[in-house]
This record gives C-alpha cells, sequence and structure tokens, in this order.
C-alpha cells in the first residue's frame, strides 16, 4: 500500500506538471535561500576569524589612557606615558608572555625619485613580524642593532613596492620618510586587508628609537602589543600587566588606570557572537521563504482534494479507508517536500558558490544546516499537507460520488 500510494504521488505529479513546478518553487526557493543565507553568515564567521588571527593570536594591547567608573575613555596620552621601560619590565616580570613590542606611528609622506606615496609609518622591534605574522619575502628585518644605534633603515609592505618602486626590486634603494632619508633593507610578503578593511601591506616599519629620535620627537610610546603564550594564559597576563603597570605608574587603589588593555581574544569573542546573531538573522528571514513554500504546498493540495473528489468516492466504495486516504495525500505532500528539499540543495549550494566567486565574500556550506534544511523541508510539507489530507479522508463517498 505504501509503494502503491508513493507511485500513485508520483504520476499525479507529472499528470499536472505545472502545478507541480509551482508548488516546488516555493519549496526549492525556501530551502536555496536558507543554505545560501546561512552559508554567507558561516563564512562571515570564518573571515572575522582569519582577519583577527591575521593580526596575531594572544594578543594583548596596552595603550595610555584609562576609562573612568562611567566607561568614559580618559584623553590617550593625559597622566602618565606608556614607555619603553614599561615595555622592558613587563617582559622581565610577567610570566606567560613570549613577545613583546613597543611601538609608535604615525602617517607621513614617502618620496622616491618623482613618486609620493602616504603611508603608516610603525617605530617597534623586530619581533612585532612574529607577533603580527608577517613573514620577509626579501632581504631582511630590522634587527638590534639597528634598534641600539637608531639605524636609518626600513622593512616596507607590497603597497609601498607597488606604488614607490614599480621597477623592481627596492632592497638596497633609499626612500625619504618625511624627508629624512632611510635605506630599504627588507620587503615584506603580502598580507592583505584587516579585520577593518585596512590595507595592512600598507606599511612601513622602522626601528623604534629611530621612530623616536629621527622622525618624531619624542621619548615615550604610544602602546604596547603582548602575544601571551597561548589562549590559557591571555586572562593571567592581562591581570599581571595591569597590576605591574598600576605600580610602575604609582597609581592608588582609589584612582583609576592612566592606561588601557585590549584584549584580542575578548575582541574576537564580541564579533563571532555578533556574527552568529547575523547568521540566525539570515536564517529566520530565509526560513520565511521556506513556511511560504509550505503554505503554497496546502493550497494546491486543498486543490488537489476538490479536482479529485469523484476519485476519493471512488476508492472509497472501493473499500478505502479514513488511513488510506490520509495517507495517500500525506505521502504526496512528503514527495513534494523530498524532490523540492533535494533541488533546493542544488539551488543553494551553487549560489553559495557563486555567490563567493561573483561577488568575492567567503561562504562556507554547512553539512549539518543541509541536512536540517532538507528534513524541515519534507516537514513542512507533511505539516501543511496534512489538513489537506483530512479533508479527502473525511469526504462522505456518496457525496463524493455525486461531486461534479
Amino acid at each position: 500500500m505504501f509503494n502503491e500510494s508513493i507511485k500513485m504521488a508520483i504520476d499525479g505529479m507529472i499528470g499536472n506538471k505545472l502545478r507541480t513546478l509551482l508548488t516546488l518553487l516555493g519549496i526549492i526557493i525556501g530551502v536555496g535561500a536558507v543554505i545560501a543565507m546561512v552559508s554567507l553568515g558561516f563564512g562571515v564567521k570564518e573571515q572575522i576569524k582569519d582577519n583577527i588571527s591575521r593580526l596575531g593570536s594572544n594578543l594583548l594591547i596596552v595603550m595610555s589612557g584609562g576609562r573612568t567608573a562611567t566607561g568614559a575613555r580618559i584623553q590617550s596620552g593625559s597622566g602618565a606615558r606608556l614607555t619603553n621601560d614599561d615595555a622592558k619590565a613587563i617582559e622581565k616580570n610577567v610570566t606567560g608572555i613570549k613577545y613583546v613590542a613597543p611601538m609608535v606611528q604615525s602617517t607621513y609622506q614617502m618620496v622616491v625619485g618623482n613618486q609620493n606615496w602616504y603611508s603608516q609609518v610603525l617605530g617597534t622591534t623586530p619581533n612585532i613580524l612574529d607577533i603580527r605574522d608577517y613573514t620577509v619575502a626579501e632581504g631582511r628585518n630590522i634587527n638590534d642593532r639597528d634598534m641600539s644605534s637608531s639605524e636609518r633603515n626600513c622593512v616596507i609592505g607590497q603597497t609601498i613596492v607597488e606604488n614607490l618602486f614599480p621597477e623592481g626590486n627596492p632592497v638596497g634603494k633609499m626612500i625619504r620618510i618625511n624627508s629624512a632619508p632611510f635605506k630599504v633593507v627588507g620587503v615584506l610578503e603580502e598580507k592583505g586587508q584587516s579585520a577593518n578593511g585596512q590595507d595592512q601591506d600598507d606599511i612601513v616599519i622602522v626601528p623604534l628609537t629611530t621612530a623616536q629620535r629621527r622622525i618624531m620627537g619624542i621619548t615615550y610610546i604610544r602602546s604596547i602589543t603582548i602575544q601571551a603564550e597561548n589562549e590559557n594564559v591571555v586572562d593571567d597576563v592581562q591581570a599581571q600587566v595591569e597590576n605591574l603597570l598600576r605600580i610602575r605608574h604609582r597609581i592608588r587603589n582609589d584612582e583609576y588606570d592612566d592606561f588601557t588593555v585590549r584584549n584580542l581574544s575578548a575582541l574576537m569573542d564580541t564579533m563571532m557572537s555578533t556574527a552568529n546573531t547575523i547568521t540566525m538573522l539570515l536564517g529566520c528571514i530565509a526560513a520565511i521563504s521556506l513556511l511560504v513554500g509550505g503554505i503554497g504546498i496546502m493550497n494546491i493540495m486543498l486543490v488537489s482534494v476538490t479536482e479529485r473528489t469523484r476519485e476519493i468516492g471512488i476508492r472509497k466504495a472501493l473499500g478505502a479507508t479514513y488511513h488510506d486516504i490520509l495517507l495517500q495525500f500525506l505521502i504526496e505532500s512528503a514527495v513534494i517536500g523530498v524532490i523540492g528539499g533535494i533541488l533546493g540543495v542544488v539551488l543553494g549550494v551553487g549560489s553559495s558558490y557563486i555567490i563567493s566567486a561573483v561577488a568575492g565574500w567567503k561562504t562556507v556550506v554547512s553539512v549539518p544546516i543541509v541536512i536540517i534544511s532538507v528534513v524541515f523541508s519534507v516537514g513542512i510539507g507533511v505539516f501543511f499537507g496534512l489538513y489537506p489530507a483530512r479533508k479527502a479522508a473525511l469526504l462522505d463517498p456518496i457525496d463524493a460520488l455525486r461531486y461534479e
């Protein structure tokens, strides 16, 4: 009986091709939209994770200027400023640290021949490349000797190379930074954009002491980047750093910090939470179209019951029971849900790859979401087919046979 009901359902769908196609479209578009939108949401999450990882993992960033009890930001640089001695003290006294990199930064004009370009100049220590996950493609990194003698050497990113050295390898050549001549000793490998869309290749790295003495004329630093040994010790390292700096800056218990420690692990958690919300919102919006498809199934099945009233009456007169008629129409609804779900998966997965290729957005197709979408489409078909099926099964055979 079950196999016969499936055969009758398929025959009925083939016999009414246009009606079947219109019914399937709602399910196909609904399932496809859910898969495509959720894949896009998962892609956003992966992109956020990748972009933050490019900044370096297990990071803490210490900046001058703290916050009051109301959360208001104290002006950066107010009170005691961060110094290179603070960075050295952190490196020496705080356990669980892998790298420490004090830094200053500002934007200056670069000039090579008749070419000029404005870029970010970062004065820091050699280990910034390990923290930020940069790799030297040509030449070398700045070193401790450059630091101790405040050498006018620099390492540049690919964007600088493209705009100021179009003729080729810039290693060993001179570049003027804020009118001061610097020698290019290294070129970084291309890294792309950061999480906030900033070009990470548009950068010039110079020794910290050179930036302080020969470019900016300052003795303090603007921030300290700290990389912990692993994710498990980040919070402990943050607590140690805060305690050490309060002692060094002579901050009493009733006073606010004159510095701020930002935890990038916490930032990632916040951004991932936001991405999860976006993914859920996209999925819910797409699921509405799947619900509309279910309503379409119910409408078509009601029409089918009306059209097949005499057929139902004949079947009942020949001995078909309430459950036989109910099962027949439920199977028809389920078959529509299954076929629509499978075609919807093809549409959704295909759309995800097309979005990724055309728009350049990262999409991640989730197998569990695909399975859930198909199961849900079948459930939608059965649920919305239940009322028409019950209506057909309750028809009086005599009245059904009289129906014209």
